[in-house]
């Protein structure tokens, strides 16, 4: 039997996951805009992340940026979000 996370834990395991994507690029767009919105998220914004983080990471910053349409299963208030591109942390 399994149990649900406390949402201290999940918020941790997403944060990991979305810093952890293997290009600095891609951790860069995922894990800013985890890290930028994430504690806001309601149940159903956590698991449509959770199940975004098992797309190909060219597919989802494919998406943000335009160069390919979005999936109608991933379009929404959290994909126009992250399609804005204002919480990625510049390094100067």
């Amino acid at each position: 039997m399994e149990f649900p996370l406390d949402r201290t834990v999940r918020l941790k395991r997403l944060r990991f996951r979305a810093w952890h994507r293997g290009t600095k690029e891609a951790d860069l767009m995922i894990g800013g805009f985890c890290d930028r919105f994430a504690e806001a998220w309601d149940e159903p914004e956590l698991a449509w992340f959770e199940a975004l983080l098992d797309e190909e990471d060219v597919e989802i910053m494919a998406w943000a940026i335009g160069t390919l349409p979005v999936p109608e299963r991933w379009q929404g208030s959290l994909m126009q979000r992250m399609q804005q591109l204002d919480y990625i942390p510049v390094e100067r």
